[in-house]
């Protein structure tokens, strides 16, 4: 089975003492996000575990315990955007991001460290020039560091909006998608990265960019080295191209506190549920009381082992 850490939280930010902790356990328990007595014990063990993708915004708390995960295959999804601490609020400076980027690409190689430059929006500060000059210069620095780049557009959910309620900002119309990824393209181009879309419906193939998969069966192909039978993550949306994963984070508990977020619908429970974590725990954040029912998640192994996959070769 693939495991997502996570769409909900950043797990290598915030939680990696205590990924490890499960790691070096063999499980972790994840609770229904619509009721807490509903538990579910994901077995973490290098036997079932085919890969782990982590999602991350800051992934430099976990970069020293990699050592410990030399067992499993794993790769990154790591945003980096144009937008300062006045949207995401709780995140180093972009050079020390950067930084961190590229000491985890020369760590576990390129192709493994996924640039994510997501939710694409416009404000009188981020506008279209600004996004064009700071892309810019953000692939120029990545250049050589990863080979894709996946880019989105902010979504309506309600929440967000809520949110965002500080900061009047405009949800782009496809005419400026268009725009934008077209000059975005361009960039990539030239620094040699392939430019994928995360769950969008507007057609930007004849631009040359592709509807990309975050969890992407073919990557972990390429990273495992082994042919992989899995469908379509049906608990995402019919746009979204991902395969199934576990995911094992939960929501309201990423410290980022990025206006445009998705996972925390309120910032001072996320705060509540971060104080409450203890990297012992068994869960994220929290305890068992004893009125849960656990589960024990099924997981089977998706490979078999294929020596016509060419791990020497270049993904893209």
């Amino acid at each position: 089975m693939i495991i997502s850490a996570s769409r909900r939280t950043d797990i290598p930010a915030f939680y990696s003492d205590w990924f490890i902790n499960r790691i070096n356990a063999g499980y972790l328990y994840v609770a229904n996000p619509m009721n807490r007595k509903q538990v579910s014990k994901i077995q973490l063990s290098s036997n079932l575990v085919d890969c782990i993708v982590f999602w991350s915004k800051n992934p430099k708390p976990i970069l020293s315990k990699l050592k410990y995960l030399s067992d499993y295959n794993y790769y990154f999804q790591y945003t980096i955007t144009a937008y300062d601490n006045d949207i995401e609020r709780n995140l180093p400076s972009k050079s020390e991001l950067l930084d961190t980027f590229k000491i985890l690409s020369d760590t576990i190689g390129p192709e493994r460290v996924i640039w994510r430059y997501d939710p694409i929006f416009y404000t009188d500060k981020y506008t279209y020039d600004n996004h064009l000059k700071l892309f810019g210069m953000m692939a120029k620095e990545l250049s050589g560091y990863t080979h894709k780049c996946i880019i989105s557009f902010l979504d309506n959910y309600k929440k967000t909006l809520r949110n965002m309620k500080c900061c009047p900002h405009v949800l782009s119309s496809e005419a400026e998608v268009l725009d934008i990824s077209r000059a975005l393209v361009s960039i990539t181009n030239h620094y040699n990265m392939v430019l994928e879309t995360c769950a969008e419906e507007v057609n930007l193939k004849y631009l040359g960019i592709e509807n990309g998969k975050c969890i992407d069966d073919k990557l972990v192909e390429r990273i495992a080295g082994k042919h992989l039978t899995i469908g379509k993550d049906k608990t995402q949306r019919e746009v979204c191209g991902c395969v199934a994963s576990i995911d094992i984070g939960a929501y309201n508990t990423c410290n980022h506190h990025c206006l445009y977020c998705y996972a925390n619908l309120d910032h001072l429970k996320a705060t509540a549920n971060f104080e409450r974590h203890n990297p012992d725990s068994e869960l994220l954040f929290g305890e068992l009381i004893g009125d849960e029912k656990i589960t024990l998640r099924e997981m089977k192994r998706l490979f078999e082992v294929d020596s016509s996959v060419n791990l020497q070769g270049s993904l893209f």
